[in-house]
């Protein structure tokens, strides 16, 4: 008997990076910290809350039950980011694995699509996961594919975010086990320019602040970048 499909996704609050997978049928499972119970999210994505250390069992539980295509991981960035490197002494002070801590979250995706044997991706900004583990894979601006939206596309943060992902965020990936990244099919990015004639992307001229939903929203996978992501690993 076929086993149904299924995606993971890690430290995923929103589900935007699977819900392709989920309008395509496959059940997807998000487990991240931010909730502290179950959810459903879109249908047909669960969401697994509560502490990353506790997850293992559930996660063995869904390759026995489903045939896996992928697994996403979208680690906090809080401690790993090189824009944040100013905050680095003072918590290497309060905390001296804090380093270790953050990247054994990093780890946890690569763990699982190496021993389950499925194509994996990992997510974060420019950070110290280049030297404390390798050179990213990939690295990609959103407005790289923001030609997978539709030309009449809405942003879910139209103050924030300009349809069609048409903004600038260096992101790498850190991927494995055959994953494929898809063609680009970019759009001209939105920019605006400051007093003194410098240009800024639309994400950092309208989304500062420490807010957990500003950092929700900087973290949010590009819709485009999902669909690719989709279209070229089915």
């Amino acid at each position: 008997m076929n086993k149904p499909k299924a995606v993971i996704s890690l430290f995923d609050l929103t589900g935007e990076a699977v819900k392709p997978w989920a309008e395509a049928g496959y059940d997807c499972f998000l487990f991240d910290i931010q909730h502290t119970e179950d959810v459903v999210l879109h249908g047909r994505c669960t969401v697994v809350g509560g502490d990353a250390s506790t997850w293992a069992e559930d996660i063995a539980e869904i390759f026995a039950a489903y045939d896996v295509a992928m697994v996403f991981g979208f680690p906090p960035c809080t401690s790993l980011a090189i824009s944040g490197a100013r905050h680095f002494a003072a918590k290497a002070a309060a905390n001296p694995s804090y380093r270790e801590e953050a990247m054994a979250l990093v780890y946890m995706a690569r763990d699982i699509g190496e021993a389950y044997g499925v194509p994996y991706a990992i997510e974060n900004p420019v950070s110290v996961i280049s030297s404390a583990w390798k050179k990213p894979t990939h690295i990609f601006q959103p407005c790289d594919f923001g030609g997978y939206l539709p030309e009449d596309d809405t942003s879910p943060y139209p103050d924030i975010i300009p349809a069609r992902d048409a903004y600038t965020k260096k992101t790498c990936l850190w991927t494995g086990n055959c994953f494929k990244m898809p063609e680009a099919r970019p759009v001209d990015p939105v920019k605006y320019q400051d007093r003194n004639g410098l240009n800024y992307s639309a994400l950092h001229w309208k989304l500062g602040g420490k807010s957990l939903r500003t950092k929700n929203i900087r973290s949010a996978t590009p819709r485009g970048f999902a669909r690719a992501v989709f279209a070229a690993n089915t």
